[in-house]
């Protein structure tokens, strides 16, 4: 027994060392976001509670982050359900992904990890499933140490956003420096700049076209859809 329980000793520091390890970064990113989401959030009127428990909720710095600006222009709650909703449903997308990975994974725990998916920790997993050297329990290290990193410093940035004067220290852009430097870390071929850049124009044109934020769920299917055509068709054709 003694013997027994050392060893799930040492596998469970391996997978929490492994896990920290790859999720430090994205707990370092979530410091200055989480503090400017929760500065944004008290200039928007919410208290730190309320705050926490969006974070907690929802836990979906994009969707936070709108769902903010929305409340400051006065939008109602059906149009800011109604808007988020369309945002989230990217996590379709990533957790169709990740599904092929887990697919013998059941229970309480898929559901805690299917919790925790974010754009950030899908960058982080989704590579190391693919390279068949990860698994549920350091994927769960990964979606929960930031998790628990943004909660507290959205809370942290409510309680010090009296302090801080409205777009002061570039908080505005917070988040879409965040996403750029996503999209670089997955640039990893030809064939990922080529969707990356389709996308980006698919998006801006439908953007003009189509009111609300319907395009970018839009604009990602079809830049997906497109980038696997391109894979087959024109990549295969070169081996």
């Amino acid at each position: 027994m003694k013997k027994s329980y050392t060893t799930d000793q040492t596998d469970l520091k391996a997978t929490v060392t492994q896990g920290l390890a790859a999720a430090w970064p994205i707990c370092l990113g979530y410091v200055p976001l989480g503090l400017a989401f929760g500065v944004l959030a008290q200039k928007a009127g919410l208290s730190p509670i309320q705050i926490g428990l969006m974070s907690v909720f929802v836990y979906a710095g994009s969707s936070q982050f709108i769902a903010v600006s929305m409340l400051s222009a006065g939008a109602t709650a059906a149009f800011i359900i109604i808007t988020t909703f369309t945002i989230n449903l990217r996590h379709l997308l990533m957790s169709s992904s990740l599904a092929v990975f887990l697919r013998k994974e059941k229970g309480a725990k898929l559901s805690l990890f299917a919790y925790g998916v974010t754009d950030e920790s899908f960058a982080a997993n989704h590579p190391r499933f693919k390279d068949q050297k990860w698994d549920l329990n350091r994927a769960l290290v990964v979606n929960h140490a930031p998790n628990i990193t943004w909660i507290a410093f959205t809370v942290i940035g409510g309680y010090t956003g009296q302090y801080i004067p409205p777009g002061a220290f570039g908080i505005d852009y917070a988040l879409i420096a965040m996403f750029i430097c996503l999209l670089i870390f997955q640039l990893k071929g030809s064939i990922y700049i080529i969707t990356a850049i389709i996308s980006g124009l698919l998006a801006v044109s439908i953007s003009l076209i189509i009111p609300g934020n319907a395009y970018i769920v839009i604009a990602s299917i079809l830049a997906a859809t497109l980038g696997v055509i391109v894979k087959k068709r024109i990549f295969h054709v070169k081996k």
